[in-house]
């Protein structure tokens, strides 16, 4: 384009140098700064444009950080609700006004009292004469009556004391040890200056009471006048594990040829560090191993490389590695999730609010509360497979139907991501084989006693210790659900054979292999 000074004088603006419609300003100058400002204006519209994207992401994010916020009060509050809830207190007032008590807590009103039943044997006859006076009023002028009352009070009698027997043993030359040999004797236990019934009652307590080696000492020494060390203590384990070691395995293969074994694992501290107790057994069953990892590995030890029965347990991927034939899914644990999940959304307000997902996890709890019900009926009578098969069908159409909406809530999504997930097919094998429950109530209530004296004891400190609990723990627990009474079998342990320990500890059929006898 030509500059004005390459234009002839005729085309070129005589006012160039000083417009007056640009009150006296030259026209260079002006379009030079009009261009100046068109850039300038739009920078400041790029800039602009800019800022106000960061400031709708910056929006987005504090609504987000805000309903983020409100999850995590609400996941807290629901938290220390269930770790301090209260005893829940009726509203004083009806809606008309009129008062009313709260509920009496206890037995439902006509509900037959428990009374303890009279012993079947009376020792001794006390004779009480008839008072000369009243015990009330201090009236005297009291007249005899014929009618007789009997009180039957029952009562331990304290004689504690220590026996010491001397055992004289007779002698015998083996020419092959080139040695003298003896026997032992009836309720003797070679080697030792203490007796089996000290150590079968010292192990008693240790774990069915869950008293500690230094209060058994403390025990014996108070009742007894028996003084041993905490040590000592300690050394009663020992020596019973030694002994039960056979029956530790042997119980080990019947757990592994179970047809429904319910497993389960808690966590626990030793030397610390973290460990776990795992569990597996049935009713008449209980195997405790305690291993330092959570793995497919430490699974494999209790329940073997290929479990041929059905598992009961929760969802974790470890049971996967025993290559079960099939697996009932805990639906308590499934209910507890949707409970806990129901209680964190109902504590949401405003924005963070999602209904949906609340109604989502009501309906699953509703689902598993029905399908509980439900297989209780069918398993009171004779098994129905009909109405097994139709009723598991039923409820995997309602769980589907449940699950078809994608949620807002992160965490409920994913809860119904998971039930839609592998874990379906496992959720009703309850249905399909009878004497499988389904939940796992069973293995949670036989871990109860190892949490207990978790807190007790808090853990442990050597590997022998480790042995000890999972030895003599699964010992006890078998023994109990056997019917024998633990006290009398670790006497039995300590002054018999294993062979002979082992036929008196499984009185019960047991659905496993037929046991094998034990060597000595």
């Amino acid at each position: 384009m030509p500059r004005f000074s390459d234009l002839d004088e005729e085309f070129v603006c005589p006012h160039r140098h000083s417009c007056p419609y640009l009150e006296g300003l030259p026209t260079a100058w002006v379009w030079e700064r009009f261009q100046q400002t068109q850039t300038l204006h739009s920078d400041y519209e790029y800039q602009l444009e800019q800022l106000q994207q960061q400031l709708d992401q910056s929006l987005r994010d504090n609504r987000e950080l805000k309903r983020e916020n409100q999850r995590i009060k609400a996941q807290l509050q629901a938290w220390h609700l269930r770790q301090f809830k209260g005893r829940k207190k009726t509203d004083p007032s009806t809606s008309d006004g009129a008062e009313t008590r709260p509920k009496k807590r206890g037995a439902p009103v006509g509900h037959p009292p428990w009374q303890r039943p009279k012993p079947k044997h009376i020792d001794r006859i006390v004779a009480v004469p008839a008072p000369q006076s009243c015990p009330h009023c201090r009236g005297d002028g009291l007249h005899p009556v014929g009618e007789l009352h009997e009180h039957v009070q029952e009562d331990i009698v304290l004689e504690p004391r220590t026996v010491a027997t001397c055992f004289v043993h007779q002698q015998a030359y083996c020419p092959r040890c080139d040695r003298n040999v003896l026997l032992p004797g009836p309720g003797e236990l070679p080697g030792s200056y203490i007796g089996p019934a000290a150590k079968a009652t010292a192990i008693y307590l240790r774990f069915e009471l869950n008293v500690s080696d230094r209060k058994i000492s403390r025990f014996f020494h108070d009742f007894f006048g028996l003084k041993f060390v905490p040590a000592s203590a300690y050394g009663f384990e020992r020596q019973a594990v030694r002994r039960g070691a056979p029956l530790y395995e042997d119980l080990r293969q019947k757990i592994q040829a179970l047809p429904v074994a319910h497993a389960d694992e808690t966590s626990w501290r030793h030397d610390g560090q973290n460990y776990w107790v795992w569990y597996a057994g049935d009713d008449d069953l209980a195997f405790f191993h305690l291993d330092p990892h959570r793995t497919t590995e430490a699974a494999r030890s209790v329940l073997g490389e290929k479990f041929g029965g059905t598992i009961v347990a929760d969802a974790f991927a470890s049971y996967k590695g025993v290559h079960p034939k099939d697996w009932q899914s805990c639906l308590a644990h499934i209910k507890t999730k949707a409970k806990e999940l129901a209680q964190e959304l109902s504590l949401l307000k405003g924005g963070a609010a999602d209904p949906p997902a609340l109604e989502f996890c009501q309906n699953i709890q509703a689902l598993v509360h029905n399908a509980c019900q439900a297989h209780r009926q069918i398993s009171q009578g004779p098994w129905r497979a009909g109405r097994a098969k139709k009723k598991e069908s039923a409820l995997r159409r309602q769980l589907r139907a449940f699950c078809s909406t994608a949620l807002r809530h992160p965490k409920a999504e994913s809860f119904r991501q998971r039930l839609l997930g592998p874990e379906q097919k496992h959720l009703f094998t309850c249905f399909r084989r009878p004497k499988v429950p389904p939940t796992n109530n069973q293995a949670e209530r036989s871990l109860r006693p190892v949490v207990i004296m978790r807190k007790v004891i808090h853990g442990t400190r050597s590997s022998k210790g480790l042995e000890n609990h999972s030895v003599l723990r699964s010992l006890f627990e078998t023994a109990k659900r056997q019917g024998r009474r633990p006290h009398q079998f670790f006497l039995d342990l300590f002054t018999k054979t294993a062979a002979q320990v082992q036929a008196a500890l499984y009185r019960k059929p047991i659905a496993a292999k037929t046991p094998t006898p034990l060597r000595c």
